[in-house]
């Protein structure tokens, strides 16, 4: 049975990862038959946002890790205990957490950082030609971690402007996409969908995601 990898950046939309983009790609992962193997940085989040008013809540702090674990049902590892061995593919949601947990795209851009775990793991999987797939916001913080490699990639986050040309900044190539269909870089072997950046219903979020968890599973 393949494991897939789930990155996950805490639990809600704008301070950690997109739970329905979530609950969908574990679900697409278990439908194909595969085994999704969820894991988060142990570190605290940027920030905490109120999801009921949308404001941020001063002097709270929550763990990204334990807040993943809420999506993850409690199964859920530390991402510096993964090793690129250890599953065959990888997979991040989007969500703000990706942009502001994961890395810092939704503060510096271009100029982002990105967590060293995730950095290392998603560099141990381009060394060994292994497949990944990202959604929604999460493809800026790819176009990060590959500004200094060789192959830059292609990737989709819809057709938001100004996310796209700072995805370009980095030296990967935007494509403009529809939320129901998905971008594939087959020399990189990146899948991308632009999820909740452009879908307007969790339907069209979710045919995106299918499409992309399935060709993720036939590379």
């Amino acid at each position: 049975m393949k494991k897939i990898g789930v990155v996950l950046s805490g639990c809600g939309v704008f301070d950690g990862a997109e739970i329905h983009e979530s609950v969908i790609t574990l679900l697409a992962i278990d439908r194909a038959g595969a085994q999704a193997v969820c894991m988060a940085p142990n570190v605290d989040q940027m920030h905490v946002v109120n999801h009921l008013t949308g404001e941020e809540t001063p002097g709270e702090k929550r763990n990204v890790l334990v807040e993943a674990a809420r999506i993850a049902r409690g199964e859920i590892k530390d991402i510096a205990t993964v090793k690129a061995d250890d599953i065959d593919a990888l997979v991040f949601p989007g969500g703000f957490g990706a942009a502001k947990n994961l890395s810092s795209f939704a503060v510096k851009g271009e100029n982002c950082d990105v967590h060293p775990e995730v950095m290392r793991l998603v560099k141990e999987f381009a060394a060994k030609q292994k497949p990944q797939a990202v959604l929604c916001i999460a493809p800026a913080m790819m176009a990060k971690i590959y500004e200094d490699a060789p192959n830059k990639p292609t990737l989709t986050i819809g057709n938001d402007k100004e996310c796209s040309s700072k995805i370009e900044l980095m030296g990967s190539t935007h494509q403009d996409c529809s939320a129901r269909d998905f971008v594939f870089d087959a020399e990189n072997k990146i899948v991308s969908t632009p999820a909740y950046m452009l879908g307007q219903s969790i339907s069209e979020v979710a045919e995106g995601i299918e499409k992309t968890i399935k060709k993720l599973l036939t590379l």
